[in-house]
């Protein structure tokens, strides 16, 4: 008889205990989560998406965080984020890797961006070649008087070698897109994590160079104007410059999914290209696509 009271009571606190956690824990949980990660030239903009869209859809969470689009993609690729944010196109390896995991990613183009090239304000340089802007970056020149400036050494800055757009700048720039061409970076270049350590640096150094989204040079940094070759216009980075193609170093931004996106993750990406998303994308200094 002992023996049954004890166990009837055990049974009525696994009763208790079950229905006290579910009751606890279906309030403040949102049914909806979006893990969001990758590109650190995106993720401002993606940050300003998600704050808008959890305003206006208050059972949708969505976490954004950045470290550069090669985390993104690894992420997609290991299957523990929903959207992989990334300022390059995924490579045809990390394609194969993903599809051996099995999973099938779909590339969404949610902006587009001019990636503009930077110097001081002090500096008497303002216009360059993407043919010199390759020669400085390769180290071939290594004064500013050899590109009509002033006799300073030059400072090349860069991101990391995990940012997309780090890639981009040495495929399209470097390399002057000739996929055959195998020309690195100058091994005394400054590889800075972050688009805010390279705007830093150029603002407090007058010998340096750098390159960055458009969105994120400020007002008091110089940008230079470029031409594609020799005897062609020099012309500086904008939305305008980036819609009629006459602006040479403009790229497409992305977002991944692991296959079509479905449900909630399919409704946040038809949004983001909306009249209402693609208005923020402009007012932080990208280009819409629509």
């Amino acid at each position: 008889m002992k023996h049954a009271v004890i166990l009837l009571l055990l049974f009525s606190l696994v009763i208790v205990s079950c229905g006290s956690t579910q009751s606890s824990s279906s309030p403040n949980s949102p049914a909806r989560y979006i893990e969001n990660k990758g590109s650190d030239t995106i993720v401002n903009l993606a940050l300003a998406w998600a704050e808008k869209y959890q305003g206006d859809h208050p059972d949708v969470r969505i976490s954004v965080t950045g470290g550069g689009s090669g985390t993104g993609i690894a992420a997609l690729i290991n299957g523990t984020v929903g959207i992989a944010n990334a300022s390059r196109r995924i490579k045809d390896e990390e394609i194969a890797e993903a599809q051996s995991k099995g999973i099938d990613p779909v590339e969404h183009i949610i902006a587009r961006d001019a990636i503009a090239v930077i110097v001081n304000p002090g500096n008497p340089v303002s216009e360059l070649t993407l043919k010199q802007i390759s020669d400085i970056y390769s180290g071939k020149y290594t004064n500013w008087s050899e590109v009509g400036g002033e006799d300073r050494p030059i400072v090349r800055l860069s991101r990391e070698t995990n940012s997309g757009t780090h890639v981009y700048f040495l495929e399209t720039v470097l390399r002057l897109g000739n996929k055959e061409d195998k020309t690195l970076f100058s091994m005394d270049t400054l590889l800075l994590p972050s688009s805010e350590g390279i705007i830093s640096e150029v603002r407090n150094n007058p010998n340096a160079i750098g390159y960055d989204g458009l969105g994120y040079v400020p007002d008091d940094l110089k940008m230079i104007a470029i031409a594609k070759e020799d005897g062609v216009s020099y012309v500086l980075p904008s939305i305008e410059t980036v819609n009629d193609k006459s602006y040479p170093i403009a790229r497409d931004l992305y977002m991944y999914t692991d296959g079509e996106p479905t449900g909630f993750i399919k409704d946040y990406l038809d949004w983001i290209l909306s009249e209402e998303a693609q208005w923020i994308v402009a007012e932080l200094g990208f280009v819409p696509v629509k």
